[in-house]
């Protein structure tokens, strides 16, 4: 079979490996998986893909070639998103290395994350606190707490962001979304915990390179 690299069509939104899920995180992810159900302490690469139908190949490479387990392979309107994790790190590596080697790609050819909000609310009224939890899949964000809204492009990147959030600091995940055209971290704690936090996503996406985010396959700009 052969090989399509980003000049045939196929872009590499965003590619990344969490090396050690969190446990607050590796719940909520086990909360929300389609597939198989990721523990703390595991491995986790995340590959979003435009279009998104090219995740059912790179997805059938990598389970074919590695012992990874499936948690998430998501098809949405423009963008395609696929989660493996495995106990082991270099599982997780190698699926990866499968995967850049079907796409026929250099993981420098990923688009490196930018920070498109950052909100910090503190002392959050009730009222806001129920608006919020009527959408949440995690914790329940308790009135007059300090709320974290984080959003990112492209949007599974969110996925490192949360678990390097946790990683600094004692906060708790209200929700997740790392599909669409931005991915949104919700957290919260008391506000030196929630700052600290949103200072750790913050250099765990500074550590990732790639080409800028927006510009299109081999450095193109997009549209």
């Amino acid at each position: 079979m052969t090989k399509e690299s980003p000049g045939g069509g196929v872009e590499l939104r965003a590619f990344g490996i969490v090396s050690r899920m969190q446990p607050r995180y590796a719940a909520y992810e086990a909360t929300v998986a389609d597939g198989d159900i990721p523990l703390a302490g595991m491995a986790q690469l995340f590959v979003e893909l435009a279009p998104g139908n090219e995740i059912y190949r790179v997805a059938d490479a990598a389970l074919k070639a590695t012992t990874a387990r499936p948690e998430s392979q998501v098809v949405e309107r423009e963008f395609g998103l696929l989660a493996l994790h495995a106990h082991d790190p270099q599982v997780v590596e190698e699926a990866g290395r499968v995967i850049l080697e079907r796409l026929g790609v250099a993981v420098e050819e990923r688009a490196r994350p930018a920070i498109v909000s950052e909100s910090v609310i503190s002392n959050v009224t009730p009222f806001q606190a129920q608006l919020v939890n009527r959408f949440r899949r995690g914790s329940l964000l308790v009135p007059h707490q300090t709320l974290l809204v984080l959003e990112v492009t492209p949007a599974a990147y969110i996925l490192l962001a949360a678990n390097e959030a946790e990683r600094t600091a004692e906060i708790d995940i209200i929700d997740i979304r790392p599909v669409g055209r931005y991915g949104r971290l919700y957290l919260s704690g008391d506000e030196s915990s929630v700052r600290e936090a949103a200072a750790g996503a913050r250099r765990g996406l500074d550590g990732i390179g790639g080409r800028p985010a927006g510009a299109g396959p081999a450095g193109r700009a997009g549209a």
